[in-house]
């Protein structure tokens, strides 16, 4: 008996912007304002109206925004559902992960018949917050950077995440070359996803228009900020810490972006599919939190957890998408599970494409779903690491 029996996911029921590396076309923009703009375009585009279908919104996002106290009644507004409520969902990398959960939840046990998770978060430009000190000397205030001094130091241990992956490198002996040679891979899987003029991403990737100037706009069709690589120029590469395995071409870069996904009863995913003979149902979740300082070790439990809800093993599982905020990741995902890392990770990862927090996993998962049915169906995997040395997964059922 899986942990999940009556949730889905409409097929073609989700969309995911590209992804623009920091600093880029999106620097600018409140990522809930343009993300709830992205939903209400994808909306319009399916004939569905949010207002009448939807019952809940869950808002995942990460990184504050002005605005962000009224979280997701805002975005509810904004994207044409003013009478839909909803919470809003902070799980780091696994925010993605953990809204859909919460959705498939409420589908499990009758609180609701439709869900919508809107995944957005913008490290451009990332919000500094101040607050009083009254023993600071002369008026000093407490301020932190939310992007920069977070990805620095996790304060439960003072390490920052490349230490975590360096530290998970150094006790299972990989090499600079083992991750170099996956690196590769990782970006010819990429260069996959745009053969044929992007068909691939086409299925669900939503362009957007943002305002340049007063008088010009602009459309962002594909991800911005992805870079050409090779082996001799992986090579060139030295550890960003001495004695260490990860290079700056092993690990993600900060980006900015948005997905949505419809999570609602088999009833109506049926209804609202564009293809009805594709079920995709939500099986299971797993979550778990590592050794201290060990997080992209993280993922492994969870995957454990999430395979033993669903009443499978890591060799009935047709395709799997791991969030790869460094190649470490997939090293030790692929020894611990005892699975060739060459092949999993197909079309694309956030080692490549960037990593805008909240909507990263969401975006993978969207992969996995059209992979799978490229597959002829099947069991698709979905995990990933995320700040605090948590790791989070969810299992579906495709077709």
């Amino acid at each position: 008996m899986s942990m999940f029996n009556k949730a889905y996911i409409p097929y073609g029921g989700y969309y995911s912007t590209p992804f623009s590396k920091w600093q880029s076309s999106f620097q600018n923009e409140n990522s809930m304002e343009l993300g709830a703009r992205s939903s209400k375009k994808w909306f319009e585009s399916k004939s569905i109206d949010p207002n009448e279908e939807l019952d809940f919104l869950y808002l995942g996002i990460t990184v504050g925004q002005k605005g962000v106290f009224y979280g997701s009644s805002w975005a509810a507004t904004m994207m044409g559902a003013p009478d839909v409520p909803g919470q809003t969902v902070m799980h780091a990398c696994a925010t993605s992960s953990t809204s859909l959960y919460n959705a498939a939840a409420s589908i499990e046990v009758g609180n609701m018949n439709t869900g919508y998770c809107l995944l957005t978060d913008r490290c451009s430009n990332g919000p500094h917050t101040i607050w009083p000190n009254p023993k600071g000397l002369g008026g000093q205030v407490i301020s932190e950077n939310w992007n920069l001094d977070n990805m620095a130091a996790d304060p439960s241990t003072g390490q920052g995440m490349i230490m975590t992956a360096e530290n998970v490198a150094k006790e299972n002996g990989f090499t600079k070359e083992e991750a170099d040679e996956l690196i590769l891979r990782r970006y010819e899987q990429y260069e996959d996803s745009l053969k044929n003029d992007a068909v691939f991403q086409k299925r669900y990737m939503q362009p957007v228009e943002i305002a340049v100037s007063k008088r010009e706009t602009k459309i962002v069709e594909r991800d911005e900020g992805v870079t050409k690589t090779s082996a001799e120029a992986l090579h060139r590469l030295k550890p960003t810490i001495e004695g260490g395995i990860v290079s700056f071409g092993g690990q993600t870069h900060p980006a900015d972006g948005n997905a949505g996904i419809i999570v609602t009863t088999q009833e109506h995913a049926e209804r609202l599919s564009t293809d009805p003979s594709i079920p995709i149902q939500i099986l299971s979740y797993g979550y778990s939190r590592v050794e201290k300082a060990r997080m992209p070790a993280a993922p492994v439990p969870a995957v454990r957890m999430a395979l033993e809800k669903a009443g499978l093993s890591i060799e009935n599982i047709t395709t799997i998408k791991n969030h790869n905020p460094f190649i470490v990741n997939d090293l030790y995902l692929g020894k611990a599970l005892e699975i060739d890392p060459m092949h999993f990770n197909n079309y694309g990862s956030s080692l490549v494409f960037g990593h805008p927090q909240a909507p990263t996993v969401g975006r993978l998962l969207i992969e996995a779903i059209e992979e799978t049915v490229d597959k002829g169906g099947g069991y698709a995997l979905v995990t990933g690491c995320a700040a605090g040395d948590n790791g989070a997964a969810i299992v579906l059922k495709i077709g």
